[in-house]
């Protein structure tokens, strides 16, 4: 696609800037395959760091990784009945291998709560087995109607954490625990600030005891489950005989938990923080931190801007320096290209800093520096870049998660509202809205058949008004629990 047609804007239709951005900033592409995607190297190289970081912080709370196979026998599926309900609809099931009709038809993994359980229950025979704190990174199929590139495909990428404890309180734990994990990471990493908080039984995964979820507002006010985890109970471990017997000699069954986010968190974050330039990708994220454009008219200048690039490139990314932090920098090389198509270019992609290097500034030994997020440009020497950049990056950073929180500030709504202005608000632009609720699941889906609003949350303490509500936004009924309504993704 070309760069030199101008992206929709955000105001204009948001949905179409999202998809055109995704295509031109060459983070993903269509497949063949209806509704599959291609992730592009740009789109992957995001996608590797968010591993890196959420993979090492798995590491830290005592988790270690391991993989499943990709096909599940259908009769798992059926052995926890709420599980299979709620994923039957969306399974793509192999019924000929080999030129043969199978014996039993395969599913093709859309999670892996029943492979594995099957298997701890073949490796655990005492409570001096658990706890197992398993993790995979894998991919999954479900079989989607309605696709959108990051956000909902049939085949995705993704990590699930499973676990098996002695007790419920040590499940809970670990889902709570989890939770925060992924929290830290989306706004510590994505600079994505999230409501945390229970989903409602009906918005829970299926088979599950509690669901517990990360809620983020994206710029056209609708939120995005970024995370979830579940407290499984003792579901799984009832229907794939995963028991153990306790310190006591008694034989009990185990607890379960299982937790997860996808590639949906690269849509996440492109919905987060792109402008209408194109997209913002935070510098703990991004591939490329810093790229260096030169600048030049002649062979001479040309080689000579070149040659300091290079320079500049191997001193700041150099892995063999142990007194400064390693800084991802790209050369932006290529002849019979503008410095000015170089810079739409990079600003496309989203690229935090641009440092530019001109004929002059070879002189002066210093070059222009340019921040992706606000356009802040200044001069800089380049002996203050190691010392600099690193200081620059984290503001840059830190920036981001700030006007993404007060841009979410700004659009919830917490003063007590009818449900009459609550159906304009989410036919209009959109809110994230605290309000009562009187815990009636008929009322939850009266609204979202109205309104097309859900239940996101019932918010963790933190996220809770300092006065509750009294009475439920719908019914006027007494309030059993304050929740977070908004339409979303």
């Amino acid at each position: 696609m070309s760069d030199d047609k101008k992206l929709p804007t955000r105001a204009e239709n948001f949905s179409d800037w999202y998809n055109e951005l995704v295509l031109r900033s060459e983070l993903a592409d269509y497949s063949p395959v209806r509704g599959c995607m291609v992730i592009r190297p740009h789109g992957y190289g995001v996608w590797e760091r968010m591993q890196r970081a959420l993979d090492d912080m798995f590491k830290a709370t005592g988790h270690v990784n391991a993989y499943f196979p990709l096909f599940i026998p259908e009769s798992f599926l059926s052995k926890e009945a709420e599980h299979v309900e709620g994923f039957a609809p969306e399974c793509a099931v192999v019924t000929h291998g080999g030129g043969k009709l199978l014996e039993e038809r395969l599913v093709v993994r859309p999670t892996s709560e029943t492979i594995i359980y099957s298997m701890f229950a073949k490796w655990v025979q005492s409570y001096r087995d658990l706890p197992l704190l398993y993790n995979q990174w894998a991919n999954v199929v479900r079989w989607e109607m309605r696709t959108r590139l990051f956000l909902r495909t049939m085949e995705f990428l993704w990590q699930e954490g499973h676990t098996a404890h002695v007790t419920h309180d040590e499940a809970e734990h670990e889902t709570r625990k989890m939770l925060g994990v992924y929290r830290t990471f989306m706004e510590a990493y994505m600079a994505m600030p999230v409501i945390t908080g229970l989903k409602t039984d009906s918005e829970k995964f299926a088979g599950a005891l509690r669901t517990y979820s990360c809620e983020a507002m994206m710029q056209d006010n609708k939120a995005l489950q970024a995370g979830t985890s579940h407290n499984l109970g003792q579901n799984f471990a009832k229907a794939f005989d995963l028991k153990f017997q306790t310190e006591q000699g008694t034989e009990a069954f185990a607890w379960n938990t299982s937790w997860g986010v996808s590639t949906r968190m690269v849509g996440g974050l492109v919905m987060t923080h792109g402008d209408d330039a194109g997209l913002r990708l935070t510098p703990k994220l991004t591939p490329i931190q810093v790229v260096i454009v030169p600048i030049y008219k002649t062979d001479d200048e040309r080689a000579a801007t070149i040659e300091a690039a290079k320079r500049i490139s191997d001193e700041l990314g150099s892995f063999t320096r142990p007194d400064h932090e390693r800084i991802r920098v790209h050369v932006d090389e290529r002849v019979g290209i503008k410095p000015g198509a170089k810079y739409y270019h990079w600003e496309l992609r989203g690229i935090p800093l641009r440092l530019e290097i001109g004929p002059r500034d070879l002189a002066a030994a210093s070059g222009m520096l340019v921040r992706r997020d606000t356009r802040e440009k200044r001069p800089i020497a380049w002996d203050a870049l190691r010392a600099e950049l690193p200081i620059v990056l984290q503001q840059i950073q830190d920036d981001m998660l700030a006007a993404a929180r007060a841009r979410m500030e700004a659009h919830t709504i917490r003063e007590r509202i009818s449900y009459d202005r609550f159906k304009e608000i989410m036919a209009g632009d959109g809110a994230f809205v605290y309000a009562g609720w009187n815990g009636d699941p008929a009322v939850e889906a009266r609204v979202k058949e109205e309104t097309k609003a859900t239940i996101r949350c019932i918010p963790d303490a933190e996220f809770r008004s300092q006065v509750a509500p009294t009475t439920c936004m719908v019914t006027g009924e007494p309030a059993k629990f304050e929740v977070l309504w908004a339409r979303s993704y």
